[in-house]
């Protein structure tokens, strides 16, 4: 990651665009890697990702702006955490925007990506079968990107975007939520069913009610949550 955030070398010279100093942090953080409430210090992150510290402010800054990242008095930057009230917010949006984008990835749904949502389908079920939470919880991720990047739907998908990183932690405890998995796999089905019969009513009917069953989910997922010491 150092070397993908450095300033040296030009994007001509490579052939690619390198990302922006605020885009490796943000990844850093929708990752895991950079935890809720973990302070964000500027001469680590400038050594970390081989910037200067002026690059590092300035990316802190703009994450703030986007809620990824609080700025605490006489403490510096942290990473923001996120509360239950809020994460449910957030899935209220997801489950507008989410919806829309299936619709539209029903009616822009091509044979090729009926295959590829049909094989995901099928690894999610073996994964469930198996018992592999954590390879269940990446076909998670994988289909709902595979659906925003079927709707074509990009300012939908950039809100998105930034939604996921403010609630990633909450995902992930829904994600290791005991028997969330065998809850959650018939309602994937269905919005795959729907993209491959290329009914966006039903595709958006299907991705409302799975995010309806994850704000459901999330207090008891809250309550579970080991209490700090």
């Amino acid at each position: 990651m150092a070397a993908a955030a450095g300033t040296t070398g030009s994007a001509e010279s490579t052939g690619t665009v390198k990302p922006t100093v605020a885009h490796v942090i943000r990844q850093a953080i929708t990752s895991g890697e950079f935890a809720p409430n973990q302070r964000l210090v500027e001469a680590e992150l400038s050594q970390q990702f081989g910037v200067s510290r002026a690059a590092v402010r300035n990316a802190l800054v703009q994450l703030t702006t986007e809620g990824l990242v609080e700025h605490i008095p006489n403490r510096g930057a942290r990473v923001r955490a996120v509360s239950l009230a809020e994460a449910i917010e957030i899935t209220e949006v997801r489950m507008a925007l989410e919806g829309l984008c299936a619709a539209k990835a029903a009616e822009r749904a091509t044979d090729e990506d009926r295959v590829e949502l049909r094989e995901i389908g099928a690894r999610m079920q073996e994964a469930v079968a198996t018992g592999d939470v954590f390879g269940y919880s990446d076909l998670n991720r994988q289909l709902h990107s595979r659906i925003l990047a079927m709707s074509g739907q990009n300012t939908a998908c950039a809100v998105l975007e930034r939604l996921h990183g403010q609630n990633v932690r909450h995902q992930f405890r829904l994600a290791m939520h005991p028997g969330r998995p065998h809850v959650s796999l018939p309602q994937h089905l269905a919005v795959i069913e729907a993209l491959c019969t290329a009914d966006p009513a039903a595709a958006e009917s299907a991705m409302r009610a799975h995010l309806h069953s994850v704000i459901e989910t999330l207090p008891e997922v809250d309550k579970s949550r080991p209490s700090r010491p």
